[in-house]
């Protein structure tokens, strides 16, 4: 009986172990935080910013972001001053994604209402490896500058969860 016992503590601490040390699919493992949008000033466009940590010895790539807020979410980085859009954006392996004011950043084109402060915007961010997450976007004041770490930040914006396959 105490065999039995103990064999079946050791199996639940392998578990409980494994469940903290990843899926073990080889997937990536992301999370998304520090999500926020400066009320936009123009009725048609808005910037969003967040950031993106892989956990995982895995990869991944950020290769578009849709929302029911606007027409299209397009993919910019800025580079010595001028901006461009691009088609996606690597996520490195035990790295982070940093969408920042003067750096990085989503824009929210051809809005279907201009978000106010105290709204949220709701994104899916859809990866080639992990597939969609879902995240909530706060709308902050105009003027919103985040700390200079914006993972620490605890009343940003967080996903919802993790993905959802392809």
């Amino acid at each position: 009986m105490r065999r039995h016992a103990l064999t079946a503590a050791a199996l639940a601490g392998a578990l409980a172990l494994a469940g903290c040390g990843g899926s073990g699919d080889g997937k990536p493992e992301l999370a998304v935080g520090a999500s926020y949008m400066p009320q936009p000033v123009s009725a048609e466009m808005a910037a969003g910013f967040l950031t993106i940590t892989n956990d995982s010895g895995t990869k991944d790539e950020l290769t578009s972001v849709t929302s029911d807020a606007a027409g299209q979410v397009t993919l910019h980085e800025t580079a010595g001053g001028a901006m461009r859009e691009v088609s996606s954006f690597p996520v490195p392996a035990h790295g982070r994604l940093v969408f920042k004011s003067g750096g990085n950043h989503l824009m929210f084109e051809n809005l279907k209402h201009q978000p106010k402060q105290g709204d949220t915007i709701t994104l899916r961010l859809k990866f080639a490896e992990s597939g969609t997450v879902t995240v909530e976007m706060p709308v902050k004041s105009a003027t919103y500058n985040p700390s200079t770490d914006p993972m620490t930040d605890p009343s940003a914006g967080h996903s919802t969860g993790h993905s959802t396959g392809h």
